[in-house]
């Protein structure tokens, strides 16, 4: 997405913050800032991460053990979405287990979200999020039921198409101050 094409990111409402840095005399950071800084991330260099970056999805194995994946999540509407492939073992994981964990260095923030993921099938909000990736520059677009993605290629981790779409709702957030004053903070969501 282009900074001028950009949708003003809505700010979801806290039930508490943890000022992870107080001992150092530093403030609590801003979510509604770290919110603003993920809004729009692209894997494109020069669009917000520290010139290339990458999305790392946690999720849980049938076994209790965490699988980490790099992934090419995108924040908007207050949650991130993520597309995959049901067939592999990030979506199946999700599917068994909707616990989770994306995690996302920036320019100016390490941060890290907990959520509960869900699969997205109304296809007014697959069509949403197709168009919202189409700006990021994947030339994705609704297969013909409407529930999923189709696009001339995924990253291969997706596995084949069709692909769908997983709302994870975040229910905690950390973020790391990178550059000074510097700074850390937890966040509760209800």
């Amino acid at each position: 997405m282009s900074s001028g094409g950009r949708r003003r990111p809505q700010v979801m409402e806290t039930t508490s913050t943890k000022n992870l840095a107080g001992l150092y005399d530093l403030p609590p950071l801003d979510w509604g800032a770290v919110a603003a800084g993920l809004d729009g991330l692209t894997q494109a260099p020069g669009t917000g991460g520290p010139d290339r970056h990458s999305h790392w999805l946690t999720t849980i194995n049938e076994d209790g053990s965490p699988h980490v994946t790099g992934i090419g999540a995108i924040w908007f509407d207050d949650a991130y979405w993520v597309v995959s492939g049901r067939s592999v073992r990030k979506a199946r994981n999700l599917e068994r287990d909707p616990r989770c964990t994306i995690a996302v260095a920036t320019t100016d923030h390490d941060t890290v979200v907990d959520g509960r993921a869900e699969l997205v099938t109304d296809p007014a909000v697959v069509a949403k999020v197709s168009a919202t990736l189409n700006e990021g520059g994947w030339p994705c677009e609704p297969d013909p039921s409407g529930t999923a993605l189709t696009a001339p290629y995924s990253a291969p981790s997706a596995g084949p198409a069709p692909w769908h779409v997983y709302r994870v709702t975040p229910t905690k957030a950390n973020a790391v101050l990178v550059r000074d004053p510097g700074g850390a903070t937890s966040w509760t969501f209800g």
